[in-house]
């Protein structure tokens, strides 16, 4: 069962949660949502908020409920839940229920989504999304090896508004 908590209080090492142990991007209602891996982003303080960030390519699914929606969740899991992030984030949620063949359960709460089996929930209110530019890669090579087809990311920072944990 989730509690709230005070997010000021969080502990975690970024580099573990995120780029190791992935989470997911989720957003939506009720009626409609979808979800999807995340292993990119960051947590930290902007605007005088705590934020977090995250970065979503044009093609996915996922992104066209983050642009709509008010609100978006970071979801991580405990130990054991790998092939379920792993399906998350190799299958779209256009064709799969992705939530139901993952074995994770829809939680609604805030205003948005995330999932009972969670172990750590950041409830987020989008604050700024602007998608990468080209021109604005100071570093050429990052550019060509991670973007072969231009496929930049949108950049999505959120105001933390909620945080709850196992």
């Amino acid at each position: 069962m989730l509690k709230e908590f005070d997010v000021k209080t969080l502990s975690f090492n970024p580099f573990e949660r995120i780029n190791n142990d992935w989470c997911l991007i989720t957003a939506g209602n009720k009626d409609s949502f979808n979800t999807m891996t995340a292993s990119w982003g960051g947590v930290g303080i902007l605007w005088n908020k705590e934020v977090a960030t995250c970065y979503i390519r044009p093609q996915r699914y996922t992104k066209q409920f983050v642009d709509r929606e008010d609100m978006f969740t970071l979801t991580f899991f405990p130990d054991g839940f790998r092939k379920a992030l792993a399906l998350c984030g190799s299958v779209s949620g256009r064709d799969h229920n992705k939530p139901a063949e993952a074995g994770i359960t829809p939680l609604f709460i805030d205003g948005t989504v995330t999932f009972e089996e969670a172990n750590l929930v950041l409830v987020c209110k989008k604050l700024f999304a602007q998608k990468m530019s080209a021109d604005s890669f100071t570093d050429k090579k990052v550019l060509e090896t991670v973007y072969p087809e231009m496929d930049l990311h949108t950049i999505y920072i959120g105001e933390i508004v909620k945080a709850y944990k196992a």
